[in-house]
Parts: C-alpha cells; sequence; structure tokens
C-alpha cells in the first residue's frame, strides 16, 4: 500500500509540474497549441487522484478492508482518469455532449474543466455515458464489460 501512496502523489506532482510548466510558459509551442486539451487531461488526472486517494482512506482505514488484489487498480486508475478527461475533451469539442444550450461570446473553459475532473473522478459513469450516447447516435451496443459490471458490485 505504501508503494501505491507513492506512486500516486508522483502522478500528482508530474500533474502540478506540468500545469506550473504552462503558467511558465516552458512548454513547446505544438503543445501549448492544444492547451485545454492537455489542461482536460490534468483535471482528469486530477479526480483520478483524488478518487484513489479517497479510496485507500477508505479501504484502509474506515473499512479497514485493504486488499491487494486490487493493487493493480490504483496504478492503473490514475492513466484511466487522464485518459477520460482528453476524451470529454473530444466529446465536447465535437458537440456530442453539450453543457449549455446558448453559446455565450465570452464564455470560458470551466465546462471542459469541470467535465475533464468528473470524467476523471467517476470514470465508470463517464465510460456508461459515452456508450449511451454512442449507443443513441450510431446504435453501437454497451460492451460486455459494460453489461457486466453493471451487475458486480464496484470498488
Amino acid at each position: 500500500m505504501i508503494l501505491i501512496i507513492i506512486y500516486l502523489f508522483i502522478d500528482l506532482m508530474a500533474l502540478i509540474s506540468i500545469f506550473v510548466l504552462f503558467q511558465l510558459q516552458l512548454m513547446p509551442n505544438w503543445i501549448i497549441n492544444i492547451k485545454l486539451l492537455v489542461y482536460c487531461m490534468l483535471l482528469g488526472g486530477l479526480g483520478g487522484f483524488i478518487y484513489c486517494s479517497r479510496a485507500i482512506y477508505v479501504n484502509y482505514c474506515v473499512n479497514k478492508k485493504w486488499d491487494p488484489y486490487w493493487n493493480i487498480w490504483y496504478y492503473i486508475r490514475p492513466i484511466v482518469s487522464c485518459v477520460s478527461g482528453a476524451v470529454s475533451w473530444l466529446f465536447l469539442k465535437s458537440g456530442l455532449l453539450i453543457l449549455d444550450s446558448t453559446q455565450k461570446i465570452d464564455s470560458s473553459n470551466l465546462g471542459f474543466y469541470a467535465l475533464a475532473f468528473i470524467a476523471g473522478y467517476n470514470v465508470d459513469k463517464f465510460m456508461n455515458k459515452i456508450e449511451q450516447i454512442s449507443e443513441a447516435t450510431w446504435g453501437i451496443e454497451k460492451s460486455r464489460s459494460s453489461k457486466l459490471s453493471n451487475n458486480s458490485i464496484r470498488k
């Protein structure tokens, strides 16, 4: 468990470092050009970090039910959360997810950031929503793993 905590804090430091590099304008131009996407990935990763940290606290300290079988989940979840943050950007940019029906001239990217954080924090629900959109838009059925996970206990 200690290795997982160390890994999660290294992950957090990496997320913060990338953000600081952006603020100091030390990133290459090609990355600066996709700043919104990178920020969505960072916020998705932050959501994943918070979710994993809370899961350690709840499972180890509160419930006293730490199970090493779940260790791989703690290593992979922050990565999946970053990817989910990026996917949230893709779905918002493409118009498949809409946050507000009216377009504001002075609108900010806060909606992108909020959805990216939520996507990283709650990957399971976000993936279910993406599958619902895929099913409604293109007729793609839910994946077998999604169907199975709806019937199983989640961490």
